[in-house]
Formats: structure tokens, sequence, C-alpha cells
């Protein structure tokens, strides 16, 4: 197989978990992966120009994105949907146990969620706090 075509193996690997995770930081990768691609095409002996090539790529993003990202998030009016999550209330689909994360459906949408406590399928929880892919949920009737 062509190292071309590995790259563009990476490269699309990496954008679709990108797609997945709903963050940035895979994206910036899959384009470095992406760029090494176009670079072993034209130079397909040269591994070391495809892997500077790429890393370069994947530092400028990084180095001037971030900022902008960062200006993105703290301005005023932005909200991400997940933060709204906070305070509704859903229903247990998998067992939740201190040891062991279950799962919750929240609208339409399920979610890995862990409690202090037991919380048994079919219970109705309250979501208290989020963390990336996480919730932390409270049974139903408790303080929130």
């Amino acid at each position: 197989m062509e190292i071309w075509a590995i790259w563009l193996i990476i490269a699309g690997v990496l954008l679709i978990v990108e797609m997945l995770t709903l963050t940035f930081y895979l994206l910036w990768f899959g384009l470095g992966a992406l760029a090494a691609a176009a670079v072993a095409w034209l130079f397909p002996e040269s591994f070391a120009a495809q892997a500077l090539t790429g890393s370069v790529v994947v530092i400028v993003l990084t180095i001037f994105t971030k900022p902008l990202t960062r200006r993105f998030r703290k301005s005023r009016g932005f909200k991400d949907a997940v933060d709204d999550l906070v305070g509704r209330q859903g229903i247990v689909v998998e067992d939740i146990t201190a040891d062991k994360p279950g799962i919750v459906k929240i609208g339409g949408d399920t979610w890995s969620a862990v409690a202090d406590e037991y919380v048994g399928k079919g219970e109705t929880v309250v979501i208290v706090n989020r963390g990336s892919a996480v919730l932390e949920v409270r049974r139903w009737g408790g303080s929130v």
C-alpha cells in the first residue's frame, strides 16, 4: 500500500472520531495527516518531510486557533447546548452503581451517567453536573 494512502486513512479516521467527539482536538491532527498525505503523494521517498509537514500543520493550527476558540467560547451569548442538560430530568436505561456508570435517556438522547448511589433502571433522575461525555445524576426528588 502506498504511504500517501496510509496517511489518508489516518486522516479519515481522525476526522471521523473528531465528528463523534464534538471537540477541535483531533481536527488539527486530521488536517495534519491530510497535509502529510499530500507531501507523501508528491515526495513518496521522504517520510521525514511527510512527518515534519504534518507536525508543523498541527502546531500552527493549534497555536493560531486556540485564542480564537477561547474568545468564541467566552463571547457573550455563547452557550453550549450540553450546558442546558443540568437541571433536566432523565430516565435510567441501564442501572447506575457507585463503581459502574449507567445510561440515562434525556429527551431523545442517551448519555453515560454516574451517581453516588445505586439507581435502578426505569427510575427518574435529575442531572446535577456534566463532564465532557458523562453526566452526574441524582435520584429525582432530592435537592438539586
